[in-house]
């Protein structure tokens, strides 16, 4: 698995992506705990098992998700990816052969490495930094909804009732009552308000202290920009699954740095995402190879603070999602940091360095080096505080799904740019991806459940005015 192809152009090897890429294995790095060197690889067949990428800040989490990223986009899969500090959009961009990532390719034995770019698209919730990202309020649903705004269980239920009203109205023949924005559904529960007494035999109680409860919350999130998330034309997922003319997935980014100020949006988002993809896509059971790898940085905020219902989803969503072709790849600082539910379905593992300072650090290096597959070579308890930057502990399945030895790795040096694309680069790039341009770009805003009730209470207030001056001219009469 070496790079093939000379110079183009500019005298410097240019990399096929695809000599990364044999046999159906992903080339990740090489292994040197024995006597020769071993390619450790992925195998495209076992890839939907999932897997987890560990270390502490600063010890090449981000390249090797790049070079994860190359590999499957080289073997004609398409990635979606969260970028949380920039660097990773570097992936858009040729790389360029500095003096340690030649060193790197030669201690491991790709005698002519080169460099290349990959097929890139940038997504933005905010829309400034990619294409902007939306979905509907409606398509949210009110369980992670309630998680975003941080609703107590009786908030919960009147937000509930609010979805259940809204659908009731739909299907009694008033199809633009939809909850397509926060305006939508600020209207929703203002009107659950007002009618609360008409409502509570239907519906249950709604509490006026509740309600204003929840409307402070919309506030909130309006002014940490998620107003921009909510509305149309909403993202159509399938957009992820592309694969360009010459069998390259599309590497979907997802610019994360603002998106990161508010963590909680950041999280419910992706999980939203994951569970569109597993409710829209179809069974295909295990394929040759993934139709979609999910790569979920600070992946610990998707479970700090979860309540039980959204832990039952994120478990049962990775469980069940390997089967519609999807590979999910937690990333995040320790495996501790990701639930015993789920971390038992990760099969794939890369863990980069951890430092122990204190007792509680220790604790949590002996649990992740207990979550390995013994090698008699390695002390792997001891490795994991020794490995330097760009190295890891690698246990990947193979076969029949069993996992690999834990082995001592060094990561491939990736093909593609390390370190971000500029301002203008970025821009040029969204300038050129037309088809997504013209289908995102422009914000969409049809009648929906704001505009229903708005017109409904103006009527109303026309008809109450007529009543009373007719009442005036009657009692005048009299």
């Amino acid at each position: 698995m070496t790079g093939t192809h000379g110079a183009e152009g500019s005298g410097e090897p240019v990399a096929d992506p695809r000599d990364y890429v044999q046999d159906g294995l992903i080339l990740i790095g090489v292994s040197k705990s024995g006597p020769e060197l071993k390619p450790e690889c992925i195998e495209l067949a076992l890839a939907n098992r999932h897997g987890l990428i560990t270390g502490a800040t600063g010890t090449g989490k981000t390249v090797t998700l790049q070079v994860l990223a190359e590999g499957f986009s080289a073997a004609g899969v398409p990635v979606f990816a969260a970028d949380i500090k920039g660097d990773l959009s570097g992936i858009a961009a040729t790389g360029k052969p500095s003096p340690k990532l030649v060193e790197r390719a030669q201690e491991i034995g790709l005698t002519r490495y080169g460099n290349t770019s990959f097929p890139t698209v940038f997504w933005d919730i905010f829309g400034k930094d990619g294409h902007p990202v939306r979905a509907t309020v409606q398509e949210m649903g009110p369980l992670l909804l309630s998680r975003l705004m941080e609703l107590t269980e009786p908030q919960e239920g009147v937000l509930n009732i609010a979805f259940r009203w809204a659908e009731d109205q739909r299907a009694a023949g008033d199809e633009k009552m939809t909850i397509l924005d926060l305006k939508d559904l600020r209207s929703v529960i203002d009107e659950m308000g007002q009618k609360a007494s008409t409502l509570r035999s239907k519906y249950g109680h709604v509490a006026p202290a509740t309600v204003g409860v929840i409307q402070r919350r919309l506030l909130v999130l309006e002014e940490q920009g998620a107003a921009q998330f909510f509305g149309e034309p909403a993202l159509d997922i399938m957009d992820f699954l592309e694969v360009k003319p010459d069998g390259r997935g599309v590497v979907n980014i997802l610019a994360a740095e603002k998106l990161m100020n508010t963590p909680r949006l950041y999280a419910t988002f992706l999980l939203w995402l994951l569970t569109e993809l597993f409710e829209k896509l179809p069974e295909v059971g295990d394929l040759d190879k993934p139709k979609l790898v999910f790569l979920f940085d600070e992946a610990h905020l998707l479970f700090n603070d979860a309540p039980k219902a959204v832990l039952e989803q994120i478990e049962r969503v990775t469980r069940l999602i390997r089967s519609k072709g999807v590979g999910v790849y937690y990333v995040t600082q320790s495996p501790g940091d990701v639930p015993d539910r789920v971390s038992a379905q990760l099969g794939n593992r890369i863990q980069h360095a951890l430092r122990a300072f204190t007792p509680k650090e220790q604790k949590a290096i002996r649990a992740a080096a207990q979550t390995f597959r013994p090698n008699p070579e390695i002390d792997t308890e001891r490795a994991i505080q020794e490995l330097k930057v760009g190295e890891a502990l690698v246990s990947l399945l193979h076969g029949k799904g069993e996992p690999s030895m834990v082995e001592r790795t060094l990561i491939r040096p990736p093909m593609s740019r390390v370190g971000p694309l500029t301002a203008d680069e970025r821009k040029a790039l969204i300038a050129a991806d037309s088809n997504n341009l013209r289908k995102y770009d422009k914000e969409l805003d049809r009648e929906s459940a704001h505009e229903r009730l708005q017109s409904r209470n103006t009527v109303v207030g026309q008809l109450k005015q007529r009543l009373s001056s007719f009442s005036n001219i009657l009692r005048g009469k009299g």
